[in-house]
């Protein structure tokens, strides 16, 4: 199975966010190349919340292009089977932390957002992983910052679609 149809059958599957959720198969339908940073009509990204073994903390990134904090997450690659695999890949890279597992249940939550030219939009599919007990985070080279926020200092640092993804994170937890 490819990635695009990995994609399109996870969307299918998720349940929520009906609309949003439409416009990415719709996405998808419409430009077969849509997994794809090259593609500048928008692509789909994924991206996962990592938290702490407790339950009581989430791990940021402060994104040196953007310079906001944010849930670890980026672009698909080639060598990426499945969506949730990119998120994973994606969020052990960019926490330095092996031994990361995705929640069960697939994607927490969809977030659409703009982003700037060329490209249009990014279609993000967001999971949540456990980080192992004794896992040390490590920062990327895309961080500017990594730390540690307990669940009531987020909406203080990040923007509203990173509370929106922890509020889903919480609820399935």
């Amino acid at each position: 199975m490819s990635l695009y149809d990995d994609a399109v059958l996870v969307l299918k599957g998720y349940e929520g966010q009906d609309e949003l959720r439409q416009s990415y198969l719709d996405h998808l339908a419409a430009h077969p190349g849509g997994m794809w940073k090259a593609c500048h009509a928008g692509h789909v990204t994924a991206s996962a919340l990592v938290i702490d073994p407790e339950r009581s903390r989430v791990l940021l990134t402060l994104h040196r292009k953007l310079r906001m904090w944010l849930q670890m997450g980026g672009h698909c690659e080639p060598g990426d089977a499945t969506v949730a695999a990119a998120a994973l890949r994606e969020a052990t890279e960019e926490s330095g932390m092996a031994g990361l597992t995705l929640l069960p249940g697939g994607p927490v939550r969809l977030d659409r957002h703009p982003i700037p030219s060329p490209c249009h939009w990014h279609y993000d599919v967001q999971y949540a992983a456990l980080a192992p007990s004794g896992a040390v985070a490590a920062i990327s080279d895309e961080s500017l910052d990594l730390r540690w926020f307990p669940y009531d200092e987020v909406a203080s640092v990040a923007d509203e679609s990173v509370v929106r993804l922890l509020d889903a994170t919480r609820a399935r937890l």
